[in-house]
């Protein structure tokens, strides 16, 4: 059994293709197929049902997936530990990070640490703040730049960076753009756009209206904040957003008694030893 037969394994299962798999292993098809099959021939197992174009999981291939995660992530961490002995930053560094900050808070620390760490290779990988903490969770990203989730998650470490306050808005020609101060109660008859409710934003709103006694009332849902900053300003609806959104043609709204804020920053895994390519990220991002 061999490492790059777990990998291609691995990336097949992920992404439910072989095309796919390869080309997040830089493949060709015929190689992945080639490196499952000798697993699968080595195993005496089948791993994958293959019924047209559809890929799943055997309950084989749904037993050997946490076990092949962790020999790899094994295997990633005595190189990064070896690799690190010298001090040196460098290496490759699988990081996550939400379109909103990949856009708003990263380019210049992005900037900053390739002109000093040129020996870093980078692969960073664009996905929901919920989702990428799950792939720290399961040991396929090293390092997430992310919203932090509200409550602890077991199994990470969350080490803030940036304070994100949230501001209400609705679009100039809203009903609501000309009072100077509303209560949470008027704002709430009123339909918003939001993020999904399996978010961590979305939880910081639900939150503060179950507190209030109140329940949301919302007419389009998506997780990207520049959609749902379209969509406000279209007059859609109102939205919760942060201030990095507010812009011409919307409104931000005051609502005494509530302010609601996100904590924007890394997290990784407890258990999980950091690489110098990943703590020297951390610091340029906090500086």
């Amino acid at each position: 059994m061999e490492l790059d037969q777990l990998a291609a394994f691995i990336a097949v299962a992920q992404h439910g293709s072989f095309s796919q798999a390869a080309e997040q292993l830089h493949l060709t098809q015929p190689a992945v197929s080639k490196r499952v099959s000798q697993l699968e021939d080595q195993l005496d197992a089948r791993l994958f049902d293959r019924i047209g174009r559809r890929i799943a999981l055997t309950e084989a291939g749904r037993a050997l997936l946490p076990r092949a995660r962790r020999l790899l992530n094994d295997a990633a961490e005595i190189r990064r530990a070896l690799d690190d002995l010298s001090g040196e930053v460098r290496g490759r560094l699988v990081m996550g990070t939400s379109h909103h900050i990949g856009l708003h808070r990263l380019p210049e620390p992005l900037k900053r640490y390739t002109r000093a760490h040129p020996g870093v290779e980078l692969d960073i990988r664009f996905m929901d703040s919920e989702a990428a903490c799950h792939a720290v969770e399961i040991g396929d990203l090293e390092l997430a730049i992310v919203t932090l989730p509200p409550e602890p998650l077991p199994r990470l470490r969350t080490q803030p960076i940036w304070d994100d306050p949230l501001h209400f808005m609705v679009a100039g020609a809203h009903p609501l753009a000309t009072r100077r101060q509303i209560t949470l109660q008027e704002l709430l008859e009123h339909p918003a756009v939001l993020p999904g409710t399996n978010t961590y934003t979305r939880g910081i709103l639900e939150r503060a209206a179950r507190a209030a006694g109140l329940r949301l009332r919302t007419g389009m849902e998506t997780n990207y904040l520049e959609t749902l900053r379209m969509l406000a300003e279209a007059g859609l609806g109102w939205s919760l957003l942060p201030a990095t959104q507010l812009t011409d043609q919307l409104v931000a709204l005051e609502v005494p008694g509530i302010s609601l804020r996100r904590s924007l920053g890394a997290v990784t895994h407890e258990r999980r030893s950091l690489s110098n390519a990943a703590r020297a990220m951390v610091e340029v991002c906090r500086n």
